[in-house]
C-alpha cells in the first residue's frame, strides 16, 4: 500500500487536512473566494506515494471537470503528470467519496464544452489562460464501473 505524502505548500496541505478531519464539513471552499473544492487523491508518477490535491468543483452531470491550470503559470501543476501516469483517482465532494477514472480530454469540441463550464464555474480560468502559452490542461473524471 501506497504512503501518503502531504504537500509541501502550506495552504495545500492544511486544506486537505481540514477537509478530511471534518469527514468534507469544513475546509470545502477555496481560501478566500467562498468557491467550492473537491479532494483529488492520485498517485504521484515519480514517488508512487498517495498525493491530495484541493481542485475546483466543476461537475458534468456525474463527471467532475479537472482543470491544470496553476494561475496560469508556464508549467503545469504535477498532478497533471500524475493523472497522465495513473488515471485511478478517488475523489472527494464534501462527505461523499467515489473512485473515479480520468481522462485528459484531446477532442477540441468536447474540449471547448468543458472549457465553458469550467469558466462558468470559476472564472479566473479564462483569464489564466491568457497569462501563459501553454494549452491549460482539462480532465474528465468519471465514476468507474
Amino acid at each position: 500500500m501506497a504512503e501518503y505524502l502531504p504537500s509541501p505548500r502550506d495552504w495545500v496541505r492544511e486544506q486537505v487536512e481540514l477537509y478530511e478531519r471534518s469527514g468534507g464539513i469544513e475546509g470545502t471552499t477555496l481560501r478566500d473566494t467562498g468557491l467550492p473544492v473537491i479532494i483529488v487523491t492520485n498517485i504521484g508518477n515519480k514517488t508512487g506515494a498517495i498525493r491530495k490535491t484541493p481542485l475546483m468543483r466543476v461537475k458534468d452531470g456525474a463527471n467532475y471537470v479537472l482543470v491544470g491550470s496553476q494561475g496560469g503559470a508556464p508549467a503545469h501543476p504535477v498532478w497533471v503528470y500524475n493523472l497522465r501516469a495513473n488515471p485511478s483517482v478517488e475523489i472527494r465532494d464534501h462527505t461523499v467519496v467515489q473512485a473515479m477514472r480520468v481522462r485528459e480530454v484531446e477532442d477540441e469540441a468536447e474540449r471547448a464544452r468543458l472549457w465553458k463550464i469550467a469558466v462558468a464555474a470559476y472564472p479566473p480560468y479564462a483569464e489564466y489562460q491568457t497569462r501563459t502559452t501553454r494549452k491549460i490542461p482539462v480532465f474528465v473524471a468519471e465514476p468507474r464501473q
